[in-house]
């Protein structure tokens, strides 16, 4: 294929360096990611990180799968990601000087558990752990297909590993004949796991009385001085064994979201059964550009929507006027300028934007927004190092909270409240909170909810806060909570 790395293609060409690879797509350019994403579902590890609906950080798709290597357990030490360092290392870091190339073009790709915060602070084992789940996943990717919402346009990128272009090449064509082949019958329709839409029932591992009880203990210790919020969540369940790919495309098409993403995470060692992870996440956490420019946006505050457009309004306008939902967004807004602080530039962090309102097909929040520059000689590991787990799924003081946390709910979170996403061989990272988020573990189907929990906070208002919640990922799916 002579000169298919710099042809022009009908509107665009961007020149790559050696060892990297960055060409057109015209013909997938106006393809829905998903669909395409049916042609590779015979390789292991896919990824697809979607920006799902209209926002203003819903420009770029990744595809992904084939994965060179996996990394499944943090690096014993002081630095838990001394593996993911070594491992991302193997890739071509050359930059693309060009505005229009997409930002993730070969890196790392996976998740991080809520669970990888043992590894970085002190806290107590109290919780269940009862999902076989990998504490982190991260996969070196070497290559992506990428779609740029604003400009219309798609890409094929690659990175050599190990400087060796010749087998980066021989990757590309795979992809090329997996791109050429006719397209798979979309599944749309195929049961899950032999049960019909509407059939799956979801029970909390937390009664009403037993949520209210856990707000009741929260507003206790904030009564005493320990701590000023926290995160209280429950997680719903039911049996399955099914295949997660059908359910993506169900909470994809259902409850479209700005950081919708599956996660295949292979086959359970227990049961053989298929694990994945499946989100429709609202909220970003970290992102990083290649020169270090920081941005989270945590959300904190949140309503229904109405049943009409009058209703709606009058929901927002509550939520905005509440002193109780701005002080939770604003104490959270706290907790990430300190954590940006221990690794961002003297006087670089900012709040450019605080409590502003943002809706999704279910529920409207409050979200802002935290800006920094790293400093000299930190990276984006160092970033999460200093931040994870976030602030808003957690509590403030972090640690305090956490601590509170590990005795009130049952179970261990897992993926839930960690994050998913991608780090790029050129420093760049783009990453979002696992909320709204399905766990397919080879045994269960599992879906946390939560809330923020102050001294304001009304116990009973706050069970329903969480069923609020789940009610946009329970519908996409046909799903429904059971007492």
């Amino acid at each position: 294929m002579p000169g298919r790395y710099d042809r022009p293609v009908d509107r665009y060409l961007i020149q790559a360096p050696p060892g990297v690879r960055l060409e057109a797509l015209p013909a997938f350019d106006d393809a829905a990611p998903m669909d395409v994403a049916e042609r590779f579902r015979d390789l292991p590890g896919l990824v697809l990180l979607e920006s799902a609906r209209p926002g203003r950080n819903a420009r770029w798709t990744y595809l992904t799968a084939d994965p060179v290597a996996v990394i499944e357990t943090p690096s014993a030490g002081p630095d838990v990601f001394a593996s993911a360092r070594r491992l991302l290392g193997r890739l071509s870091a050359d930059a693309i000087d060009d505005p229009a190339a997409p930002p993730f073009t070969g890196g790392l790709a996976g998740f991080l558990g809520y669970d990888l915060g043992r590894q970085l602070e002190r806290l107590p084992a109290i919780a269940i752990a009862d999902q076989e789940l990998p504490t982190i996943r991260l996969a070196l990717h070497d290559w992506v297909i990428a779609w740029d919402r604003n400009e219309g346009r798609a890409w094929l990128a690659g990175r050599a590993v190990d400087e060796r272009v010749g087998r980066l090449d021989d990757r590309l064509d795979a992809v090329r004949e997996h791109l050429a082949a006719p397209p798979p019958t979309a599944d749309q329709g195929v049961e899950l796991g032999g049960i019909e839409p509407g059939g799956i029932e979801l029970r909390s591992g937390l009664s009403r009385a037993a949520y209210e009880a856990g707000v009741e203990s929260i507003r206790q210790s904030i009564a005493e001085g320990q701590i000023y919020q926290a995160n209280l969540t429950r997680r719903l369940e039911a049996p399955f064994r099914g295949d997660p790919w059908p359910l993506y495309r169900r909470l994809r098409t259902g409850d479209p979201a700005l950081f919708a993403a599956f996660l295949d995470l292979g086959p359970s060692p227990l049961t053989g059964a298929p694990r994945a992870i499946v989100s429709a996440s609202p909220e970003p956490f970290l992102s990083v550009t290649r020169t270090g420019i920081v941005q989270t946006n945590p959300i904190k505050g949140t309503r229904p929507r109405g049943r009409d457009r009058e209703s709606d309004r009058a929901l927002a306008c509550e939520l905005l006027a509440s002193a109780k939902d701005r002080a939770e967004n604003v104490m959270i807004v706290d907790v990430l300028r300190n954590d940006l602080g221990r690794v961002c530039r003297p006087g670089s962090v900012r709040v450019p934007r605080l409590c502003r309102l943002e809706r999704t097909a279910a529920v409207q929040h409050l979200v802002s927004t935290v800006t920094g520059r790293l400093q000299r000689g930190r990276d984006a590991f160092d970033l999460l190092a200093a931040s994870f787990p976030g602030g808003s799924i957690t509590g403030a003081p972090k640690i305090r909270a956490m601590q509170l946390l590990e005795a009130l709910e049952p179970v261990r979170r897992g993926p839930y409240t960690g994050i998913a996403g991608w780090l790029g061989a050129d420093g760049a990272m783009a990453t979002s909170i696992l909320i709204r988020s399905y766990v397919v573990d080879g045994e269960r189907l599992t879906l946390h909810v939560g809330g923020g929990i102050t001294w304001r906070s009304d116990a009973a208002a706050e069970w329903d806060e969480t069923v609020a919640k789940a009610r946009g990922p329970l519908s996409a799916i046909g799903a429904r909570e059971v007492a």
